[in-house]
């Protein structure tokens, strides 16, 4: 169980489908009333949210492969 306001995690998981690529970003979880706030501040405007720790992290995943999608189309 994650613990703790405003503590850093490290997401190391592949994040694209190419299986030779491993990309790790720091995430900040933090409990607010109405679950938990997620944000990556190696990404500008990265973030997400969840109603439990799982879910948030499951999401930020999420938006950082669709942040990291964006920046390779331009």
């Amino acid at each position: 169980m994650i613990s703790g306001i405003g503590a850093s995690w490290l997401l190391d998981k592949p994040l694209l489908s190419n299986d030779h690529l491993r990309v790790s970003y720091h995430v900040t979880l933090i409990k607010s009333e109405e679950g938990y706030a997620v944000f990556c501040p190696g990404l500008p405007g990265c973030c997400s949210q969840g109603e439990t720790e799982q879910e948030a992290l499951q999401n930020i995943r999420v938006a950082i492969q669709e942040y990291l999608g964006v920046l390779a189309d331009d």
